[in-house]
């Protein structure tokens, strides 16, 4: 479906260079006595790539509808993930490079949303935060009492985030899945 490009919303996926990207940020712009335009940032969700790219005002994008499912993450093979279908079962896969960045926050049994274009997985949604323990920490400094110095720890999945000086090994933590920044204790 062919929209204006000044109807680009935050979250809309068009096909753009014959790949399917989803529009991450959007800023109309006027200068004076020109035409306005469209400046997008935009994610591939093929290879996980950032691109920006300017719209005049009178073009128009494909803009594509996907189809979402709920999925629970049930394991990973090698390069390939697994995911099942929590209303009829049916399972699915989906290698590393469909879920780019998303790997890092996939844990057994977590419930994603798997977006499909034309009845082929291409990718997840993550829920917004997700809790994870952590496995390896550097060891907390007995001198510092600065409160606001990170060190990095390694989580179950391998994704590595910034953490406050008390969090140490077994801890849980609440990662935000579109920044990876620590957010808290998780209980």
């Amino acid at each position: 479906m062919q929209v204006p490009a000044t109807q680009l919303k935050v979250g809309t996926v068009i096909k753009y260079e014959n790949d399917l990207c989803r529009v991450s940020q959007v800023t109309h712009i006027t200068p004076g006595n020109w035409r306005g335009m469209v400046q997008t940032k935009m994610r591939n969700l093929r290879t996980g790539l950032s691109t920006e790219n300017r719209f005049r005002s009178e073009d128009k994008v494909e803009r594509v509808t996907l189809e979402q499912h709920e999925m629970e993450f049930l394991y990973q093979d090698g390069e390939i993930f697994h995911f099942m279908n929590t209303e009829n079962y049916e399972q699915v896969e989906l290698s590393r490079d469909d879920l780019g960045d998303a790997i890092g926050y996939l844990i057994p049994n977590l419930k994603v949303s798997v977006e499909f274009y034309e009845d082929k997985a291409i990718g997840v949604e993550l829920p917004k935060t997700v809790d994870l323990k952590v496995t390896d920490v550097v060891p907390a400094m007995k001198t510092a009492t600065v409160t606001n110095v990170l060190k990095p720890a390694t989580t179950e999945t391998g994704l590595v985030v910034p953490v406050p000086n008390f969090i140490e090994i077994g801890s849980m933590i609440r990662v935000d899945t579109e920044t990876g920044a620590y957010l808290s204790r998780a209980k």
